[in-house]
């Protein structure tokens, strides 16, 4: 049984935290104060913090990485999913991220490792990764 982990993140907005990941991501609201919340996502939890000091333009600076063609900002978050799970969630995102970091689509297509991945950010520059495996357990840590 996988241990559920925790996180915390820096937002610069705590009511824009609850709309993002409450309202459009639709996760479950835990434990909050006036300068944090527990989100429940697929199981782990992921605390939003209130940082009002990010960047000039109020965001989380990140740095890109090349993977599959792609550039994958650094860091980023996220939780492994079932395909299906996966599916119905990347229609979810669709309906309020306009910008893509990466569209959904099949990375390492035929090769040790596909997966489904999407990237976006939050509206504080948080990169989220979600994605999915065909099967979890023997391909999350296949080596090339």
């Amino acid at each position: 049984m996988l241990t559920p982990f925790h996180i915390a993140i820096p937002v610069r907005d705590i009511a824009e935290a609850r709309e993002f990941y409450g309202t459009n991501m639709g996760l479950s609201e835990g434990r909050s104060d006036t300068h944090w919340i527990d989100w429940n996502m697929f199981g782990h939890q992921v605390v939003t913090h209130l940082n009002p000091n990010l960047g000039p333009d109020g965001k989380v600076a990140n740095h890109c990485n090349p993977v599959d063609s792609h550039a994958v900002p650094v860091p980023h978050y996220g939780v492994v999913l079932e395909v299906d799970v996966w599916k119905a969630f990347a229609e979810r995102v669709r309906t309020f991220v306009d910008d893509f970091i990466i569209e959904p689509y099949v990375r390492f297509e035929g090769q040790p490792g596909e997966q489904h991945t999407m990237f976006f950010e939050d509206p504080s520059g948080n990169a989220l990764e979600f994605k999915a495996f065909a099967d979890i357990q023997s391909q999350l840590f296949k080596v090339q």
